[in-house]
């Protein structure tokens, strides 16, 4: 190998010297240093990750791993133009802060004091500039740009559990997914999705469809009522990617009269996705005597029948019809009489029908329930919060009169309305009480009484759940 001593070498012309040819690698010689490349806002990255305590090079960048624990990093003695940068390796500095401690009485910021990194997959730079202002951060991203092989997504009121994101519409709005995740982590999402009760008439409003799947890690329990299907299946849940789902929270049915007589307003569907849920059916008329309007309408679960002079066919729930059901019947008036109001069908039981010989109005049937959909950790078992009921039937409107057996009718769990009672002067008002808003419950219906009115249907919600980590 021939070497070449030379003090200098210089361009014979022009404007450029080049060293080396294409495919050729430039080396400094083992203990060799340069000056007048400058090393101004760039450095060697050491690939090493720094577990411990350590003193920095200048020139070099440094990947600070705090997963065990928090440490420091001293700064070396500043020169103009020396340059540290460090790096958040696995993004835990917001559980295990790095510190940064200048070098004797140096400074940085223009104050001799450390400083805390703090901020989850933080990268910074620092530049010793001088004496007065010491090392100055010159790059600082926040930024955080790491795979992650779990659902990730924005919209709605977001809260955590565990290893789990539940986001809540009580209105209109949209769920975006921002990473669709790998099958390692996390692909799909669960859902409660319920739509508007029913409006109640003389009958209780039936409650908004409800639809849940309850499949992604979550603690084995029943998903719907044991009134009705205690061992029933969960739907599957849905596989997302990365876009925006528009969200529809259906609202409350109107409230029916009785003059004219009016029954009350299915509600409004829900919607997530491939997922509606199907509006709670109103429920019949007060006073309706033939008039078409005495009987329930079917929806997610069907109206109560309200007071009449002749028996109508029930309402049916799970309209149209899915697996495993939305909604049940709403409940019937058996005698042929100007009697009371039956009870809105519940997601989870059938609205209760009135009730011969003594003409008292029926109850709305109960509502399903989620509690293991928010409970636990990791998807193991542990204590489940309290039990919340959706979409619960309104009570049914009472006979006009006083005394026992003329009590005010319940409304089904899950935000059913309570019937109006049959006289305000003796009982308490006539009027049925509305569903509660973002149950799904249906309205009340109102008493057999002059100028009675039901109760409107309770809005609808959707809640969306997953795994983030």
């Amino acid at each position: 190998m021939s070497k070449l001593h030379a003090e200098a070498i210089d361009k014979q012309s022009g404007s450029t010297l080049t060293l080396g040819g294409s495919g050729t690698a430039v080396t400094l010689g083992a203990g060799a240093t340069q000056t007048g490349f400058g090393r101004t806002g760039t450095v060697d990255w050491d690939t090493t990750p720094k577990t411990a305590t350590f003193t920095a090079v200048s020139g070099d960048g440094f990947f600070c791993n705090t997963t065990a624990g928090a440490f420091t990093c001293n700064l070396p003695a500043g020169s103009a133009g020396a340059i540290v940068s460090l790096a958040d390796y696995a993004g835990t500095w917001q559980t295990n802060a790095l510190t940064v401690s200048p070098n004797g009485t140096e400074k940085i910021g223009s104050v001799n004091s450390d400083v805390v990194l703090n901020t989850e997959g933080q990268s910074v730079t620092f530049l010793y500039v001088d004496g007065t202002q010491g090392w100055i951060n010159v790059q600082d991203s926040t930024s955080n740009e790491r795979g992650n092989s779990f659902v990730a997504a924005t919209g709605g009121t977001i809260t955590t559990c565990g290893n789990f994101k539940v986001h809540t519409f009580t209105g209109p709005g949209t769920f975006t997914v921002t990473n669709a995740g790998t099958p390692a982590g996390s692909t799909k999402v669960d859902y409660v999705v319920v739509a508007g009760g029913g409006g109640g008439g003389g009958g209780g409003g039936g409650g908004g469809g409800f639809r849940l799947s309850n499949s992604v890690g979550c603690i084995p329990a029943p998903v719907m009522s044991p009134l009705v299907a205690p061992n029933s299946p969960s739907p599957a849940a849905l596989p997302v990617s990365v876009q925006g789902y528009p969200i529809t929270v259906g609202g409350g049915g109107t409230a029916g009269g009785q003059t004219p007589p009016t029954a009350g307003g299915n509600g409004n569907p829900s919607i997530f996705s491939t997922i509606t849920s199907t509006a709670g059916g109103g429920g019949g008329s007060p006073n309706g005597g033939c008039a078409s309007t005495g009987g329930g309408r079917p929806g997610g679960s069907g109206g109560g029948n309200g007071h009449d002079s002749a028996p109508r066919a029930l309402a049916t729930g799970n309209t149209p019809p899915v697996a495993p059901p939305q909604g049940q019947n709403g409940g019937i008036c058996p005698t042929d009489s100007y009697g009371a109001g039956a009870g809105g069908g519940g997601a989870g039981a059938v609205g209760f029908n009135q009730q011969s010989p003594n003409n008292v109005a029926g109850g709305g049937g109960v509502g399903s329930f989620v509690s293991p959909i928010f409970a636990g950790s990791n998807g193991t078992p542990g204590p489940a919060p309290s039990v919340k009921y959706f979409a619960g039937g309104g009570g049914g409107g009472n006979n006009t009169g006083t005394g026992t057996g003329f009590s005010n009718p319940a409304g089904g769990s899950g935000g059913g309305g309570p019937g109006g009672k049959s006289n305000p002067s003796f009982e308490g008002p006539s009027t049925g009480t509305a569903g509660t808003t973002n149950t799904g419950g249906g309205g009340g219906g109102g008493a057999h009484a002059t100028s009675a009115v039901g109760g409107a249907g309770g809005s609808g919600i959707v809640i969306i759940r997953y795994k983030f980590q």
